[in-house]
């Protein structure tokens, strides 16, 4: 059975406590879900011309895993290990226009494509250079102007059509390359709770009249939706004021004549692109511990002037409101007299989806 296919979520229960709690069961999930999942990593921008040269730590204060982004001579975009192949030193400390790139501890080349070009020393060593000599190649793909990567030394989970399909079919007609990142407007947030609290919070709008007033007042609660894909989930808020709405929704969009507000995806296991009338707005949440996580907001701007009203407004007040729930649920993990829950059919189906992906990826009923 395919995760969030069963109609009768009302008769299920939720992820134990022990899920939220357990310091093991996290480290199972870093290597069976997290080191092969769909990592969102930089955008196009910081990489248009020959030469570019990105370095990455692959969830940071989780995984760690050191990548790098290049653009090449030939134009190609090429995703690789940032560790030299000879004693393992970090090849690129920081974004950089090189022609090659060059280990300061020995001395040893790389090609853009990760090719090995020279290695001091190695002069007269029989068959050598060999494949293990050039840099790891990683898994990476696109969408839109986006790039992510999967830091495996395996297969990634699924392929990533399959996680974005969702996003391309409904929002074709959005000007996504022309989204500006907005370093001013972005944070780091840290929450005293588990990763997957606060994905679950994130996948209902059962909590928002209740833990956020605001954006009640901007929503019409009764025609708040979710729609489940495989790897992927959405939610579509609705404005509650006429004209606050997207206005360019073309006529062959299921959504063409609705006020949307917003489009809220999550891409499992752990990313959600939230789309509003003035651009985009990333979260990415990082476990840093059993009872910690780090919420990463990436903002990204179209048209500033929307910014201020409707859904996509106060931003960091609802992730205030959001944090402020989450650590006390955490709390309540902890609790004697508390395993698991039911789902709320009408409002939870987003939740069971991501519960149940979670238990198929690691193998538990």
């Amino acid at each position: 059975m395919k995760a969030g296919k069963d109609d009768n979520i009302g008769s299920m229960r939720t992820l134990p406590s022990m899920f939220y709690k357990d310091p093991s069961l996290l480290e199972e999930m870093k290597e069976m879900i997290f080191a092969r999942s769909w990592q969102l990593i930089t955008d196009v921008d910081r990489l248009k011309a020959p030469g570019q040269v990105v370095p990455h730590a692959v969830m940071e204060g989780f995984l760690d895993e050191p990548i790098i982004m290049t653009r090449d001579s030939d134009d190609q975009l090429h995703c690789l290990s940032n560790v030299c192949t000879h004693r393992g030193n970090l090849l690129v400390e920081g974004e950089c226009h090189t022609q090659s790139l060059r280990c300061r501890y020995h001395g040893r080349r790389f090609a853009l494509d990760g090719q090995m070009v020279s290695a001091p020393g190695f002069e007269d060593v029989p068959d050598f250079p060999n494949q293990s000599d050039h840099l790891q190649s990683v898994p990476f793909a696109s969408w839109r102007k986006f790039l992510f990567a999967a830091p495996t030394t395996d297969s990634p989970l699924f392929d990533f059509a399959d996680l974005t399909a969702p996003m391309s079919d409904r929002l074709d007609f959005l000007p996504v390359e022309e989204y500006a990142f907005d370093q001013a407007r972005s944070r780091d947030y840290i929450v005293r709770a588990n990763w997957a609290l606060y994905v679950d919070n994130y996948l209902e709008g059962f909590h928002i009249p209740y833990v956020h007033p605001g954006l009640a007042a901007a929503l019409d609660a009764k025609d708040y939706s979710n729609e489940i894909f495989e790897y992927a989930s959405l939610q579509i808020g609705v404005s509650s004021t006429q004209g606050e709405g997207f206005q360019d929704i073309p006529k062959d969009s299921p959504d063409f004549g609705r006020n949307i507000a917003a489009y809220y995806y999550f891409l499992f296991p752990n990313m959600m692109f939230n789309f509003y009338p003035w651009g985009l707005s990333v979260n990415i949440v990082t476990p840093l511990a059993v009872d910690r996580s780090k919420v990463s907001f990436l903002t990204y701007m179209y048209d500033e002037s929307k910014i201020s009203s409707g859904a996509g407004s106060a931003l960091d007040k609802v992730e205030r409101e959001d944090e402020d729930i989450v650590e006390k649920v955490q709390r309540g993990m902890t609790s004697r007299f508390y395993d698991s829950g039911r789902y709320s059919p009408k409002h939870e189906s987003g939740v069971h989806h991501f519960h149940g992906l979670i238990r198929e990826f690691l193998g538990i009923d």
